[in-house]
């Protein structure tokens, strides 16, 4: 018998959902699909100003936190005929970098980021920066379509002029299928959520916000409802959603998570706290 057997599991990730759906039900488990994030698409008409004026007047920082972002960037500049100037402007721009995809498109640069995080997560790269005098500092940060408060507020607090770039935007998705899914998380109608991108997890906290059911959101998975991230930066942002309890493993795979969730549901605890982010 499967250790999800009896277990209601809402699957937030468009993507690859009915993968994650199977293996929810290989271990005994019922997969309900809750999509949290809609569309993406890159916004070259918001990107080209961002990049024109980058190569025009540098930052003193670039902070790249995504590889796939950063891969967006430079394909726009190259689609703009910008790419050697771009390029020029990243040398001339102390690095920072998130997760060890964006240091790899760097290096295929011949560039070496002069900070890095130490972990894939975004407190990792604070720890990095922490030695360095950011006062007055003008920061370009590259996001990945979804805002980083706990990023931007951490280097406003040290005094730097944060500048965001968002090369991708995304659509929320169709119709009233997230205020059904929160009512499920208050109510307990499911007893565990899979979030695999952190859009997801602003998305649905966000709706709640809205909609006035946050505090209730936070306490049902302080309790009844289990929240599980595929890894340690979408359980950051679980966490920096005010919610303490969330279930991640070490390896970002969704096999991983779903094996984490059989031995949490099955008497064993792979819970990991936020704080060992």
């Amino acid at each position: 018998m499967g250790r999800l057997e009896g277990k209601v599991i809402a699957v937030t990730g468009p993507r690859k959902a009915d993968d994650l759906s199977r293996m929810l039900q290989k271990f005994g488990g019922e997969a309900v699909l809750r999509p949290a994030q809609g569309t993406v698409f890159l916004d070259d008409s918001l990107i080209e100003g961002q990049l024109r004026a980058l190569i025009d007047n540098p930052a003193e920082w670039l902070i790249l936190t995504t590889g796939v972002g950063t891969e967006a960037l430079l394909q726009t500049a190259e689609k703009l005929d910008l790419a050697e100037s771009f390029h020029g402007a990243l040398q001339s721009m102390k690095l920072g970098a998130r997760g060890y995809k964006t240091v790899n498109v760097l290096r295929k640069l011949g560039l070496t980021p002069e900070v890095r995080d130490d972990d894939g997560t975004t407190r990792g790269l604070l720890r990095a920066l922490e030695s360095y005098d950011l006062q007055g500092s003008r920061i370009a940060l590259q996001l990945y379509g979804d805002p980083a408060p706990r990023l931007t507020g951490a280097l406003a607090e040290r005094g730097a002029l944060c500048e965001e770039l968002l090369p991708y935007r995304h659509i929320p998705p169709e119709g009233d299928v997230v205020e059904r899914l929160i009512d499920e998380i208050i109510t307990g109608k499911v007893d565990a959520v899979t979030l695999t991108s952190t859009v997801q997890v602003r998305y649905v906290m966000g709706c709640a916000a809205q909609l006035g059911k946050l505090d209730s959101v936070r306490e049902a998975f302080a309790s009844r409802v289990l929240a599980v991230a595929v890894g340690k930066v979408t359980a950051e942002a679980v966490y920096e959603e005010g919610v303490e309890r969330v279930l991640f493993p070490e390896e970002e795979r969704m096999g991983s998570m779903v094996v984490a969730m059989s031995k949490f549901f099955g008497g064993g605890s792979d819970e990991s706290e936020p704080d060992g982010i």
